[in-house]
Protein backbone atom coordinates (compact mmCIF):
# COMPACT_ATOMS: atom_id res chain seq x y z
CA UNK A 1 0.00 0.00 0.00
CA UNK A 2 1.43 3.34 -0.83
CA UNK A 3 1.72 5.63 1.83
CA UNK A 4 0.83 9.64 1.68
CA UNK A 5 3.31 12.27 2.68
CA UNK A 6 1.33 14.06 6.42
CA UNK A 7 3.51 17.06 5.88
CA UNK A 8 4.89 17.98 2.50
CA UNK A 9 8.06 19.14 1.90
CA UNK A 10 9.17 19.38 6.01
CA UNK A 11 12.68 20.22 5.42
CA UNK A 12 11.92 23.37 3.89
CA UNK A 13 9.38 24.22 6.81
CA UNK A 14 12.09 23.36 9.07
CA UNK A 15 14.27 25.84 7.31
CA UNK A 16 11.86 28.43 7.05
CA UNK A 17 11.22 28.47 11.16
CA UNK A 18 13.24 30.21 13.60
CA UNK A 19 15.37 28.23 15.70
CA UNK A 20 12.92 27.90 18.65
CA UNK A 21 10.86 26.41 16.50
CA UNK A 22 12.51 23.45 16.10
CA UNK A 23 10.97 20.05 17.32
CA UNK A 24 13.38 18.99 20.44
CA UNK A 25 14.46 15.50 19.19
CA UNK A 26 16.49 14.93 22.20
CA UNK A 27 13.39 13.78 23.96
CA UNK A 28 12.19 11.41 20.90
CA UNK A 29 14.06 7.54 20.83
CA UNK A 30 16.19 6.97 17.99
CA UNK A 31 13.03 4.95 16.22
CA UNK A 32 10.79 7.78 17.23
CA UNK A 33 13.63 10.41 15.79
CA UNK A 34 13.57 8.59 12.37
CA UNK A 35 9.89 8.38 12.89
CA UNK A 36 9.49 12.14 12.55
CA UNK A 37 12.01 12.88 9.69
CA UNK A 38 10.59 11.11 7.29
CA UNK A 39 6.30 10.31 7.14
CA UNK A 40 5.05 11.04 10.44
CA UNK A 41 3.06 8.36 12.53
CA UNK A 42 0.29 6.51 10.53
CA UNK A 43 -2.69 6.07 12.26
CA UNK A 44 -5.55 3.70 11.21
CA UNK A 45 -9.05 3.56 13.00
CA UNK A 46 -11.17 0.84 12.88
CA UNK A 47 -14.61 1.76 12.70
CA UNK A 48 -16.23 5.18 11.31
CA UNK A 49 -19.09 5.59 14.49
CA UNK A 50 -18.80 8.80 16.40
CA UNK A 51 -16.10 7.41 18.50
CA UNK A 52 -13.79 6.83 15.47
CA UNK A 53 -14.86 9.96 13.32
CA UNK A 54 -14.06 12.32 16.55
CA UNK A 55 -10.63 10.59 17.23
CA UNK A 56 -9.49 10.93 13.32
CA UNK A 57 -10.95 14.87 13.63
CA UNK A 58 -8.63 15.74 16.45
CA UNK A 59 -5.65 13.91 15.23
CA UNK A 60 -5.68 15.79 12.01
CA UNK A 61 -6.87 19.32 13.59
CA UNK A 62 -4.05 18.23 15.87
CA UNK A 63 -1.27 17.75 12.81
CA UNK A 64 -1.07 14.15 12.91
CA UNK A 65 -2.80 13.77 9.41
CA UNK A 66 -1.91 10.29 7.93
CA UNK A 67 -5.16 8.46 9.17
CA UNK A 68 -7.53 6.33 7.35
CA UNK A 69 -10.51 4.87 8.88
CA UNK A 70 -12.01 1.88 8.18
CA UNK A 71 -15.60 1.20 8.01
CA UNK A 72 -17.05 -2.66 7.76
CA UNK A 73 -20.43 -1.01 6.28
CA UNK A 74 -21.39 1.61 3.51
CA UNK A 75 -21.85 4.53 5.93
CA UNK A 76 -20.31 6.78 8.74
CA UNK A 77 -21.60 6.99 11.96
CA UNK A 78 -21.93 3.54 13.77
CA UNK A 79 -25.05 3.25 16.19
CA UNK A 80 -26.09 6.60 15.29
CA UNK A 81 -28.29 6.16 12.46
CA UNK A 82 -30.61 8.38 10.73
CA UNK A 83 -33.59 7.26 8.48
CA UNK A 84 -36.28 9.15 6.24
CA UNK A 85 -40.12 7.63 7.62
CA UNK A 86 -43.40 8.81 7.47
CA UNK A 87 -42.97 12.56 6.76
CA UNK A 88 -39.94 12.88 8.71
CA UNK A 89 -36.25 11.41 10.18
CA UNK A 90 -36.14 9.06 12.96
CA UNK A 91 -33.70 7.64 14.40
CA UNK A 92 -32.80 4.13 14.15
CA UNK A 93 -30.01 4.06 16.83
CA UNK A 94 -29.01 6.54 19.37
CA UNK A 95 -31.73 8.57 19.90
CA UNK A 96 -31.27 12.08 21.81
CA UNK A 97 -28.75 13.67 23.84
CA UNK A 98 -28.35 12.27 26.99
CA UNK A 99 -28.09 14.91 29.68
CA UNK A 100 -28.02 17.82 27.69
CA UNK A 101 -25.91 20.59 29.66
CA UNK A 102 -22.12 22.32 29.50
CA UNK A 103 -20.90 19.39 30.59
CA UNK A 104 -21.61 16.92 27.87
CA UNK A 105 -19.87 17.29 24.68
CA UNK A 106 -22.55 16.34 22.58
CA UNK A 107 -23.93 19.26 23.72
CA UNK A 108 -21.95 21.63 23.19
CA UNK A 109 -20.63 20.47 19.92
CA UNK A 110 -24.13 20.48 18.75
CA UNK A 111 -24.70 24.20 20.27
CA UNK A 112 -21.83 25.27 18.60
CA UNK A 113 -22.55 23.82 14.69
CA UNK A 114 -26.31 25.36 15.65
CA UNK A 115 -27.98 21.68 15.39
CA UNK A 116 -30.30 22.03 18.18
CA UNK A 117 -33.64 23.45 19.14
CA UNK A 118 -34.38 26.86 20.96
CA UNK A 119 -36.13 24.89 23.81
CA UNK A 120 -32.79 22.48 24.51
CA UNK A 121 -31.11 25.88 24.87
CA UNK A 122 -32.84 26.98 27.48
CA UNK A 123 -31.09 27.31 30.71
CA UNK A 124 -33.38 25.77 33.05
CA UNK A 125 -33.98 22.67 30.74
CA UNK A 126 -30.22 22.24 30.93
CA UNK A 127 -30.40 21.95 34.69
CA UNK A 128 -33.63 20.20 35.07
CA UNK A 129 -33.13 16.21 35.61
CA UNK A 130 -35.15 13.54 33.52
CA UNK A 131 -37.34 12.14 36.44
CA UNK A 132 -38.55 15.80 36.85
CA UNK A 133 -40.11 15.63 33.62
CA UNK A 134 -43.70 17.37 33.50
CA UNK A 135 -46.29 13.80 34.31
CA UNK A 136 -48.97 15.84 32.61
CA UNK A 137 -47.09 14.41 29.53
CA UNK A 138 -47.15 11.47 30.75
CA UNK A 139 -50.23 8.75 29.37
CA UNK A 140 -50.30 5.36 31.17
CA UNK A 141 -52.81 2.60 29.91
CA UNK A 142 -52.94 -0.86 31.43
CA UNK A 143 -54.13 -3.61 29.48
CA UNK A 144 -57.91 -3.87 30.34
CA UNK A 145 -57.75 -0.83 27.87
CA UNK A 146 -58.34 2.02 30.83
CA UNK A 147 -56.16 5.16 31.19
CA UNK A 148 -54.50 5.15 35.01
CA UNK A 149 -54.14 8.58 36.43
CA UNK A 150 -50.38 8.91 37.52
CA UNK A 151 -51.51 10.55 40.51
CA UNK A 152 -52.59 7.31 41.67
CA UNK A 153 -48.80 6.19 40.86
CA UNK A 154 -46.87 8.93 42.39
CA UNK A 155 -46.63 7.03 45.72
CA UNK A 156 -44.81 3.87 44.37
CA UNK A 157 -43.17 6.47 41.54
CA UNK A 158 -41.47 8.05 44.28
CA UNK A 159 -40.65 5.05 46.41
CA UNK A 160 -39.05 3.24 43.07
CA UNK A 161 -36.51 6.46 42.12
CA UNK A 162 -35.62 6.51 46.28
CA UNK A 163 -34.61 2.81 45.61
CA UNK A 164 -32.68 3.48 42.68
CA UNK A 165 -30.91 6.39 44.47
CA UNK A 166 -30.05 3.73 47.02
CA UNK A 167 -28.78 1.43 44.28
CA UNK A 168 -26.39 4.32 42.95
CA UNK A 169 -25.22 4.89 46.29
CA UNK A 170 -23.32 1.01 47.06
CA UNK A 171 -20.28 1.96 44.99
CA UNK A 172 -19.03 3.85 48.13
CA UNK A 173 -20.64 1.38 50.76
CA UNK A 174 -20.66 -2.67 51.72
CA UNK A 175 -21.55 -4.68 48.47
CA UNK A 176 -21.56 -8.03 47.37
CA UNK A 177 -20.28 -8.26 43.85
CA UNK A 178 -23.32 -11.12 43.37
CA UNK A 179 -26.35 -8.42 44.30
CA UNK A 180 -27.63 -7.44 40.80
CA UNK A 181 -29.88 -3.77 40.64
CA UNK A 182 -32.59 -6.07 40.00
CA UNK A 183 -32.72 -8.10 43.18
CA UNK A 184 -32.29 -4.89 45.17
CA UNK A 185 -35.43 -3.41 43.58
CA UNK A 186 -37.54 -6.93 44.19
CA UNK A 187 -36.25 -6.82 48.01
CA UNK A 188 -37.00 -3.50 48.52
CA UNK A 189 -40.49 -3.67 46.88
CA UNK A 190 -41.00 -7.32 48.64
CA UNK A 191 -40.54 -5.41 51.56
CA UNK A 192 -42.90 -2.30 51.04
CA UNK A 193 -45.54 -4.47 49.81
CA UNK A 194 -46.20 -5.69 53.29
CA UNK A 195 -47.57 -2.72 54.10
CA UNK A 196 -49.82 -2.43 51.20
CA UNK A 197 -53.59 -4.03 50.52
CA UNK A 198 -54.04 -6.81 47.46
CA UNK A 199 -55.68 -3.96 45.26
CA UNK A 200 -52.15 -1.64 45.93
CA UNK A 201 -49.83 -4.22 46.25
CA UNK A 202 -51.32 -5.57 42.73
CA UNK A 203 -51.37 -2.12 41.36
CA UNK A 204 -47.94 -0.93 42.45
CA UNK A 205 -46.38 -4.28 41.70
CA UNK A 206 -47.55 -4.07 37.84
CA UNK A 207 -46.01 -0.89 37.56
CA UNK A 208 -42.98 -1.35 38.97
CA UNK A 209 -42.77 -4.36 36.13
CA UNK A 210 -42.95 -1.30 33.73
CA UNK A 211 -40.73 0.68 35.54
CA UNK A 212 -38.02 -2.24 35.70
CA UNK A 213 -38.73 -2.65 31.64
CA UNK A 214 -37.84 1.17 30.81
CA UNK A 215 -34.79 0.47 33.14
CA UNK A 216 -34.00 -2.16 31.16
CA UNK A 217 -34.23 -0.24 28.16
CA UNK A 218 -31.78 2.28 29.56
CA UNK A 219 -29.35 0.27 30.41
CA UNK A 220 -29.61 -2.86 27.02
CA UNK A 221 -30.16 -5.52 29.73
CA UNK A 222 -32.94 -8.39 29.49
CA UNK A 223 -32.89 -7.80 33.07
CA UNK A 224 -32.12 -5.62 35.61
CA UNK A 225 -30.95 -9.00 37.95
CA UNK A 226 -28.12 -8.80 35.03
CA UNK A 227 -26.74 -5.40 36.24
CA UNK A 228 -24.33 -5.14 38.74
CA UNK A 229 -25.03 -3.32 41.77
CA UNK A 230 -22.25 -2.69 43.30
CA UNK A 231 -20.45 -0.26 40.57
CA UNK A 232 -24.19 0.77 39.46
CA UNK A 233 -23.58 4.18 40.79
CA UNK A 234 -20.10 4.67 39.02
CA UNK A 235 -21.94 5.92 35.71
CA UNK A 236 -22.62 9.92 35.91
CA UNK A 237 -25.89 11.32 35.11
CA UNK A 238 -25.52 14.97 33.84
CA UNK A 239 -28.34 17.18 34.06
CA UNK A 240 -30.57 18.29 31.08
CA UNK A 241 -34.13 17.37 29.67
CA UNK A 242 -32.83 14.60 26.87
CA UNK A 243 -33.38 16.52 23.36
CA UNK A 244 -33.19 15.12 19.82
CA UNK A 245 -31.44 16.66 16.85
CA UNK A 246 -34.30 18.28 14.36
CA UNK A 247 -31.91 17.44 11.39
CA UNK A 248 -31.10 14.01 12.72
CA UNK A 249 -28.38 12.78 15.10
CA UNK A 250 -25.80 12.14 11.78
CA UNK A 251 -26.19 15.88 11.13
CA UNK A 252 -23.56 15.93 14.06
CA UNK A 253 -21.57 13.08 12.82
CA UNK A 254 -21.47 15.03 9.24
CA UNK A 255 -20.25 18.05 11.33
CA UNK A 256 -17.61 16.42 13.11
CA UNK A 257 -15.92 14.68 9.76
CA UNK A 258 -16.52 17.77 7.39
CA UNK A 259 -12.84 18.86 8.31
CA UNK A 260 -11.23 15.04 6.94
CA UNK A 261 -10.07 15.06 3.54
CA UNK A 262 -11.46 13.14 1.30
CA UNK A 263 -10.06 9.37 1.31
CA UNK A 264 -9.75 9.57 5.13
CA UNK A 265 -12.89 7.22 5.31
CA UNK A 266 -12.76 3.85 3.27
CA UNK A 267 -16.42 2.42 3.28
CA UNK A 268 -17.30 -1.30 3.04
CA UNK A 269 -13.83 -2.52 4.87
CA UNK A 270 -14.52 -5.09 7.25
CA UNK A 271 -11.19 -6.14 9.34
CA UNK A 272 -10.22 -9.63 8.98
CA UNK A 273 -7.33 -9.59 11.53
CA UNK A 274 -4.87 -6.73 13.01
CA UNK A 275 -1.36 -8.36 13.57
CA UNK A 276 0.61 -6.46 15.55
CA UNK A 277 3.78 -6.67 17.30
CA UNK A 278 5.60 -7.09 14.41
CA UNK A 279 8.29 -6.18 11.76
CA UNK A 280 6.09 -5.35 8.37
CA UNK A 281 7.69 -3.35 5.94
CA UNK A 282 6.24 -0.74 3.72
CA UNK A 283 6.99 1.74 0.66
CA UNK A 284 10.85 2.72 0.80
CA UNK A 285 11.77 0.23 3.56
CA UNK A 286 9.61 1.51 6.35
CA UNK A 287 9.21 -0.78 8.89
CA UNK A 288 5.79 -0.71 10.74
CA UNK A 289 4.74 -2.58 13.45
CA UNK A 290 1.00 -3.19 12.90
CA UNK A 291 -0.88 -4.52 9.93
CA UNK A 292 -4.31 -4.50 9.76
CA UNK A 293 -5.92 -7.10 6.93
CA UNK A 294 -9.09 -6.62 5.27
CA UNK A 295 -11.73 -9.30 4.16
CA UNK A 296 -11.39 -8.14 0.77
CA UNK A 297 -7.68 -8.55 0.60
CA UNK A 298 -6.34 -5.29 1.05
CA UNK A 299 -4.25 -4.65 4.04
CA UNK A 300 -2.82 -1.43 5.77
CA UNK A 301 0.58 -0.95 7.98
CA UNK A 302 0.40 1.41 10.56
CA UNK A 303 2.58 3.11 13.43
CA UNK A 304 -0.63 2.78 15.78
CA UNK A 305 -4.45 1.35 15.57
CA UNK A 306 -7.39 2.41 17.25
CA UNK A 307 -10.21 0.08 17.70
CA UNK A 308 -13.32 1.57 18.01
CA UNK A 309 -15.66 -1.62 16.78
CA UNK A 310 -18.64 -2.26 19.49
CA UNK A 311 -17.97 -4.62 22.80
CA UNK A 312 -20.85 -7.19 20.88
CA UNK A 313 -18.02 -7.16 17.83
CA UNK A 314 -15.70 -8.05 20.52
CA UNK A 315 -17.22 -10.51 21.99
CA UNK A 316 -18.00 -13.00 18.70
CA UNK A 317 -14.19 -11.97 17.18
CA UNK A 318 -12.00 -11.17 19.81
CA UNK A 319 -10.26 -14.70 19.63
CA UNK A 320 -9.28 -14.48 16.00
CA UNK A 321 -9.16 -10.53 15.74
CA UNK A 322 -6.22 -9.82 17.36
CA UNK A 323 -2.85 -11.69 16.28
CA UNK A 324 -1.36 -12.33 19.00
CA UNK A 325 -4.61 -12.72 21.33
CA UNK A 326 -5.46 -10.22 23.50
CA UNK A 327 -3.75 -10.64 26.85
CA UNK A 328 -6.21 -12.84 29.58
CA UNK A 329 -7.35 -9.77 31.51
CA UNK A 330 -8.74 -7.80 28.07
CA UNK A 331 -10.26 -11.64 27.43
CA UNK A 332 -11.81 -11.64 30.60
CA UNK A 333 -13.00 -8.15 30.66
CA UNK A 334 -14.91 -8.48 27.53
CA UNK A 335 -16.11 -11.89 28.89
CA UNK A 336 -17.23 -10.11 32.03
CA UNK A 337 -19.04 -7.07 30.70
CA UNK A 338 -22.56 -6.76 29.35
CA UNK A 339 -23.70 -6.03 26.52
CA UNK A 340 -27.21 -6.07 25.50
CA UNK A 341 -30.40 -5.21 22.86
CA UNK A 342 -32.68 -2.27 22.57
CA UNK A 343 -34.21 -1.94 19.66
CA UNK A 344 -37.28 0.24 18.35
CA UNK A 345 -40.42 -0.03 16.68
CA UNK A 346 -41.82 2.87 15.00
CA UNK A 347 -45.23 2.78 14.20
CA UNK A 348 -47.70 5.72 11.98
CA UNK A 349 -51.10 6.17 12.10
CA UNK A 350 -53.10 7.84 10.06
CA UNK A 351 -54.44 9.84 13.04
CA UNK A 352 -53.41 10.18 16.71
CA UNK A 353 -55.57 8.05 19.15
CA UNK A 354 -53.63 9.68 21.72
CA UNK A 355 -53.71 13.50 23.15
CA UNK A 356 -51.77 15.87 21.56
CA UNK A 357 -50.15 17.30 24.21
CA UNK A 358 -48.97 13.56 25.45
CA UNK A 359 -45.40 12.90 24.92
CA UNK A 360 -45.01 9.40 26.41
CA UNK A 361 -47.20 6.61 26.52
CA UNK A 362 -46.53 3.96 29.04
CA UNK A 363 -48.39 0.39 28.99
CA UNK A 364 -48.99 -1.21 32.31
CA UNK A 365 -49.54 -5.09 32.18
CA UNK A 366 -52.28 -5.93 34.96
CA UNK A 367 -51.23 -9.02 37.38
CA UNK A 368 -47.26 -8.42 36.04
CA UNK A 369 -44.97 -8.11 38.80
CA UNK A 370 -41.20 -8.09 39.44
CA UNK A 371 -41.56 -10.84 42.34
CA UNK A 372 -42.63 -13.16 38.87
CA UNK A 373 -40.51 -14.61 36.28
CA UNK A 374 -42.65 -13.62 33.04
CA UNK A 375 -43.21 -16.63 30.94
CA UNK A 376 -40.81 -17.50 28.11
CA UNK A 377 -43.56 -18.17 25.87
CA UNK A 378 -41.96 -15.22 22.91
CA UNK A 379 -44.03 -15.82 20.32
CA UNK A 380 -46.96 -14.98 22.82
CA UNK A 381 -45.38 -12.87 25.28
CA UNK A 382 -42.92 -10.58 23.25
CA UNK A 383 -45.05 -7.42 23.56
CA UNK A 384 -45.10 -7.61 27.36
CA UNK A 385 -41.58 -6.60 27.40
CA UNK A 386 -42.48 -2.96 25.24
CA UNK A 387 -41.64 0.27 27.61
CA UNK A 388 -43.46 2.56 26.26
CA UNK A 389 -43.60 4.99 23.33
CA UNK A 390 -42.42 7.98 22.89
CA UNK A 391 -44.58 10.79 20.46
CA UNK A 392 -42.06 12.00 17.63
CA UNK A 393 -42.76 15.68 17.24
CA UNK A 394 -44.12 18.28 15.92
CA UNK A 395 -46.67 16.10 13.73
CA UNK A 396 -46.56 18.69 11.13
CA UNK A 397 -43.31 17.54 10.33
CA UNK A 398 -43.26 13.84 11.17
CA UNK A 399 -47.07 12.74 11.13
CA UNK A 400 -48.91 10.89 13.76
CA UNK A 401 -45.48 8.20 15.03
CA UNK A 402 -44.63 6.72 17.87
CA UNK A 403 -41.52 5.42 18.67
CA UNK A 404 -41.39 2.17 21.22
CA UNK A 405 -38.60 0.65 22.79
CA UNK A 406 -37.62 -2.93 23.68
CA UNK A 407 -34.93 -4.56 25.42
CA UNK A 408 -33.80 -8.29 26.25
CA UNK A 409 -34.79 -11.53 24.68
CA UNK A 410 -37.88 -10.15 23.34
CA UNK A 411 -35.80 -7.69 21.21
CA UNK A 412 -34.09 -9.80 19.86
CA UNK A 413 -36.63 -12.39 18.97
CA UNK A 414 -38.70 -9.39 17.38
CA UNK A 415 -36.16 -9.26 15.36
CA UNK A 416 -36.65 -12.66 13.49
CA UNK A 417 -40.53 -11.60 12.70
CA UNK A 418 -41.47 -10.46 9.31
CA UNK A 419 -42.59 -7.33 8.61
CA UNK A 420 -46.31 -8.44 8.53
CA UNK A 421 -45.94 -10.19 11.93
CA UNK A 422 -45.09 -7.24 13.41
CA UNK A 423 -47.92 -5.30 11.79
CA UNK A 424 -50.54 -7.91 12.37
CA UNK A 425 -49.04 -8.14 16.71
CA UNK A 426 -48.61 -3.93 17.18
CA UNK A 427 -52.60 -3.75 15.50
CA UNK A 428 -53.48 -5.80 18.58
CA UNK A 429 -51.07 -4.51 20.94
CA UNK A 430 -53.03 -1.11 20.50
CA UNK A 431 -56.67 -2.33 20.71
CA UNK A 432 -55.73 -4.00 23.64
CA UNK A 433 -54.35 -0.87 25.38
CA UNK A 434 -56.88 1.56 24.04
CA UNK A 435 -59.86 -0.86 24.53
CA UNK A 436 -60.84 0.00 20.82
CA UNK A 437 -61.19 -3.20 18.84
CA UNK A 438 -62.30 -0.81 16.02
CA UNK A 439 -58.73 1.14 16.26
CA UNK A 440 -57.27 1.52 12.72
CA UNK A 441 -54.37 -0.28 12.27
CA UNK A 442 -51.18 1.47 11.52
CA UNK A 443 -50.48 2.69 8.02
CA UNK A 444 -46.66 1.47 8.04
CA UNK A 445 -44.05 0.04 11.10
CA UNK A 446 -40.24 0.21 10.64
CA UNK A 447 -37.97 -1.52 13.61
CA UNK A 448 -34.44 -1.27 14.67
CA UNK A 449 -32.46 -5.07 14.10
CA UNK A 450 -29.34 -4.38 16.20
CA UNK A 451 -28.94 -7.89 17.65
CA UNK A 452 -28.47 -9.24 13.89
CA UNK A 453 -26.19 -6.57 13.01
CA UNK A 454 -23.23 -8.98 11.62
CA UNK A 455 -20.96 -5.42 12.88
CA UNK A 456 -22.96 -4.65 15.92
CA UNK A 457 -24.26 -7.94 17.47
CA UNK A 458 -26.51 -5.56 19.84
CA UNK A 459 -26.81 -1.94 21.38
CA UNK A 460 -25.11 -0.95 24.30
CA UNK A 461 -22.65 -1.99 27.28
CA UNK A 462 -23.80 -2.27 30.94
CA UNK A 463 -21.79 -3.39 33.89
CA UNK A 464 -22.85 -7.09 34.27
CA UNK A 465 -23.09 -8.96 37.63
CA UNK A 466 -19.77 -10.54 38.09
CA UNK A 467 -17.89 -7.48 36.53
CA UNK A 468 -16.83 -3.79 37.61
CA UNK A 469 -15.14 -0.84 36.32
CA UNK A 470 -12.46 -2.38 35.89
CA UNK A 471 -13.48 -4.48 33.41
CA UNK A 472 -14.13 -1.33 31.53
CA UNK A 473 -10.50 0.54 32.09
CA UNK A 474 -9.06 -3.04 31.26
CA UNK A 475 -10.81 -2.72 27.82
CA UNK A 476 -9.67 0.79 27.34
CA UNK A 477 -6.20 -0.35 28.63
CA UNK A 478 -3.49 -0.17 25.14
CA UNK A 479 -1.47 -2.67 24.09
CA UNK A 480 1.19 -3.22 24.42
CA UNK A 481 0.78 -3.06 28.17
CA UNK A 482 4.48 -3.03 28.77
CA UNK A 483 5.37 0.55 29.43
CA UNK A 484 8.75 0.18 28.70
CA UNK A 485 7.78 -1.25 25.30
CA UNK A 486 9.93 -0.29 22.10
CA UNK A 487 6.80 0.73 20.10
CA UNK A 488 4.16 1.20 22.98
CA UNK A 489 0.68 2.12 21.96
CA UNK A 490 0.24 -0.01 18.84
CA UNK A 491 -3.40 -1.47 19.51
CA UNK A 492 -6.01 1.91 21.52
CA UNK A 493 -8.91 1.20 22.41
CA UNK A 494 -12.18 3.68 22.10
CA UNK A 495 -15.84 3.29 22.12
CA UNK A 496 -18.74 3.47 24.39
CA UNK A 497 -17.49 0.41 26.10
CA UNK A 498 -14.69 1.70 27.43
CA UNK A 499 -14.97 4.74 29.47
CA UNK A 500 -15.98 3.92 33.04
CA UNK A 501 -18.28 6.64 34.05
CA UNK A 502 -20.39 7.13 30.35
CA UNK A 503 -20.91 3.82 29.50
CA UNK A 504 -23.68 3.21 26.92
CA UNK A 505 -23.92 6.99 25.82
CA UNK A 506 -22.82 8.63 22.44
CA UNK A 507 -20.63 11.46 25.00
CA UNK A 508 -19.03 8.80 26.03
CA UNK A 509 -18.16 7.13 22.71
CA UNK A 510 -17.44 11.06 21.60
CA UNK A 511 -15.27 11.26 24.61
CA UNK A 512 -13.53 8.03 24.36
CA UNK A 513 -12.19 8.82 20.69
CA UNK A 514 -10.82 11.82 21.60
CA UNK A 515 -8.74 10.08 24.66
CA UNK A 516 -7.21 7.94 22.33
CA UNK A 517 -6.29 10.46 19.94
CA UNK A 518 -4.94 12.67 22.91
CA UNK A 519 -2.77 9.84 23.78
CA UNK A 520 -1.12 9.53 20.69
CA UNK A 521 -1.08 13.33 20.27
CA UNK A 522 0.95 13.08 23.45
CA UNK A 523 3.63 11.01 22.20
CA UNK A 524 3.91 13.49 19.19
CA UNK A 525 4.49 16.67 20.67
CA UNK A 526 6.73 17.98 18.29
CA UNK A 527 4.02 17.78 15.41
CA UNK A 528 1.56 20.13 17.14
CA UNK A 529 4.23 22.56 17.72
CA UNK A 530 5.02 22.16 14.25
CA UNK A 531 1.78 22.31 13.21
CA UNK A 532 0.85 25.45 15.18
CA UNK A 533 3.98 27.52 13.98
CA UNK A 534 3.62 26.42 10.42
CA UNK A 535 -0.36 28.85 10.68
CA UNK A 536 1.31 31.57 11.83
Amino acid sequence: MKMQPWLGSRLLLLLLLPLTALPDTQSLGSEDQALMGSRGPVVVIVGAGISGIAAAEKLHKSGLKNVKILEATGRTGGRIHTQSFAKGLVEIGAQLINGPSPGNPIFQLASQFGLLGPDALLEENQKMYFHNYPPSTLVIYSSSGKIINPEELKNITELYNTWLEEARNFTSGVCDPKDSVGNFIQQKALNSSQEWDKELAEKNMAYLRAMLNMKCCASAAHSMDYVALCPYGEYTILPGLDCTFPKGFESLVNRIKAPLPDGTVLLNKAVKGIHWNGSFHGDNSQVYPVKVQCEDGDSFLADHVIVTVPLGFLKKRSVDLLIPPLPPNKMQAIKNLGFGTMNKILVEFEKPFWDLNTSLIQPVWEGDSPLTEPKKDLKQNWMKKISGFVVLEPPAQMGHVLCGFIAGEESEFMETLTDEEIFSSMTDYFRTFTGNPELPPPISILRSQWHSHPFTGGSYSYVAVGSSGIDVDNLAEPLPTDKEAVKPLQILFAGEATIRNFYSTTHGALMSGWREAQRLIDKYPEIEVTNSKAKL
